[in-house]
């Protein structure tokens, strides 16, 4: 997995104090951004996460470029809703060798990874004998209404593709690019960082919550699972690990 936060808000927590400073004084537009010190900047963020106001962190947004990561895991990602979302199309782009993602679990059992693998190369052999045939097929379809054989061959191979790809499995590597705005991240992290998430996800919840904490630190001090900030929510299904949690995600 590698994830890279690509841009950011410039001056994030900046904007973030001004839009909370035109809330709570009588400062017009025009002398939000004046007298902003770092000092006055964190004491704006702390109140605001004090009040649980959150209105004004939704001014500031991270893009993140991702790759290595299963369908399994952008399947989950893309419910997070206030969010952008660019990714790989299997329609557009032929998978000729495609990549997969191996679960733990699998990866440390030989005959389960023996398994696994094996139906990874079948699910591809599959892929490359359906686009043959359907390709094979749409030229002499396209030719037959009098297109010449090189547009033919382009037009086929796109048109083959698109049904080939239903073959693929869920841990078919993707690659996508993400934008979310400061609120919907720390809701994203409170979700996905949690022991409970599931093991891919929350890996990369806490690969971005690094890359946003080295950009906004004061921002995202208190981000990650509910109980880095107070009591466990999770009631009965809790991991029990409430002591170790908060000091991971402190020492992030």
């Amino acid at each position: 997995m590698k994830v890279n936060l690509i841009t950011h808000t410039p001056d994030a927590e900046k904007i973030v104090a001004a839009a909370a400073k035109l809330c709570y004084s009588q400062v017009g537009v025009d002398d939000i951004l004046d007298n902003l010190t770092p000092e006055k900047v964190d004491k704006f963020l702390d109140m605001l996460m004090g009040l649980g106001h959150q209105s004004p962190i939704e001014h500031v947004s991270y893009t993140f470029a991702i790759e290595g990561v299963s369908r399994v895991l952008t399947h989950q990602l893309v419910r997070h809703r206030i969010a952008s979302y660019s990714q790989q199309s299997q329609r557009y782009v032929k998978l000729e060798n495609f990549e997969f993602i191996v679960p733990p679990s699998i990866e440390k059992n030989q005959d389960a990874k023996e398994i696994f693998t094996k139906a990874m190369e079948n699910d591809l052999e599959s892929y490359r004998n359906i686009a043959t045939i359907l390709e094979d097929q749409y030229v002499e379809e396209y030719i037959s209404e009098g297109m010449s054989e090189k547009s033919a061959r382009r037009m086929a191979e796109k048109k083959a593709i698109e049904d080939a790809r239903f073959v693929f499995p869920n841990a078919c590597e993707t690659k996508i690019v993400v934008t979310m705005n400061a609120r919907t991240l720390i809701h994203f992290f409170a979700h996905r960082c949690c022991n409970r998430a599931q093991w891919e996800i929350r890996d990369l919840a806490k690969s971005m919550l690094k890359e946003v904490k080295a950009v906004s630190p004061t921002l995202f001090k208190l981000s990650g699972p509910p109980c880095v900030k107070g009591g466990c929510v999770e009631g009965n299904m809790t991991c029990g690990k409430i002591d170790e949690v908060r000091a991971e995600y402190r020492s992030l």
